[in-house]
């Protein structure tokens, strides 16, 4: 019941964090309260296709194909409602950097197809799928309405919300904390793209010994990765995908001058969802891999520090 337990604890959050901070932060203007709805209103329908497409395919990574491109959509939306200021228009073009990026790495495993609703499915979705606490298949339907879905689609929008934060202080001029965000959220998109490629190479260079039937050997015999940046950190990419969402809510903190306002929940609530994330994606690899256990031990989850 560990998954559920997680799930449930995460859709919690998801309802009293950004209400508990909405309420105690400035009142939005009514153009970014109309941005807000306006957004909110595109999160919803994405939330209910991905459900019912899910559904109809028995394919549950439609939330996954959209991770990367919603947060475009949003930032674009809310720029126009504040008339491209300086400040959205960096934040803009910063999000679509990000955007294309993972969106170019995820169509490299197989994401995308011509047939949208196809599409390689994450690895994790079917081994969750099988788990006894899923049986019977309602119990998945309900955990793919309401987490899956629902959750996911939620936290998209959230992360990006400092955007809405921004057009309310839309006059407020560009300052030192925005170079500071912009420097750190282009710094760690080229560290997450690193160990992407790190991964990559070295998870293509595997497969393709295993498909010519060859015996691994060397790094490869241990099946994962533990070189380059991941031999710092055992999740660099996420490391770095918590880090850029962190970066970009310190835009919200130079428009409004609030070093807590409520657009920081979610980059609060993506934290504790990657810790849900690695604890299963762990679980799987040391059932996987006998050396996995050890690597554990010798190297942090996520910040490259010495253990």
């Amino acid at each position: 019941m560990k998954i559920l337990n997680i799930a449930i604890l995460l859709f919690i959050t998801l309802l009293i964090v950004p209400i508990f901070t909405y309420y105690f932060g400035t009142p939005l203007t009514d153009n970014s309260g109309e941005a807000l709805n306006t957004i909110m209103f595109i999160a919803l329908i994405a939330a209910i296709t991905s459900f019912i497409v899910g559904e109809i395919t028995n394919n549950n990574s439609q939330v996954d194909k959209l991770w990367s491109l919603l947060p475009i959509l949003y930032v674009w939306i809310v720029a126009n409602y504040g008339g491209f200021s300086p400040r959205l228009t960096l934040m803009t073009v910063l999000v679509s950097i990000w955007g294309i990026r993972l969106t170019y790495n995820f169509s490299r495993h197989g994401a995308f197809t011509i047939n949208f609703w196809n599409g390689k499915e994450d690895y994790r979705w079917p081994i969750l799928r099988a788990k006894a606490e899923f049986k019977p298949k309602w119990k998945w339907t309900v955990f793919n309405l309401l987490f899956i879905c629902g959750y996911q689609n939620a936290l998209i929008l959230l992360f990006t919300l400092p955007m809405i934060i921004a057009l309310q202080f839309n006059d407020s001029p560009i300052g030192v904390i925005d170079y500071v965000a912009t420097g750190l959220f282009l710094f760690f998109i080229v560290y997450e793209t690193i160990a992407d490629q790190q991964q990559w190479k070295y998870q293509s260079k595997k497969w393709e010994i295993i498909r010519r039937e060859e015996k691994l050997s060397n790094d490869y015999k241990k099946g994962y990765l533990d070189k380059g940046l991941w031999a710092y950190s055992r999740h660099p990419n996420y490391f770095a995908e918590q880090a850029i969402w962190v970066s970009f809510y310190l835009f919200s903190v130079a428009a409004s001058g609030q070093w807590f306002n409520w657009s920081i929940a979610g980059c609060l609530l993506l934290i504790v969802l990657f810790q849900g994330s690695s604890d299963f994606s762990e679980e799987i690899s040391s059932s996987k891999y006998p050396r996995y256990k050890e690597y554990q031990k010798q190297v942090r989850r996520f910040l490259p520090l010495p253990k």
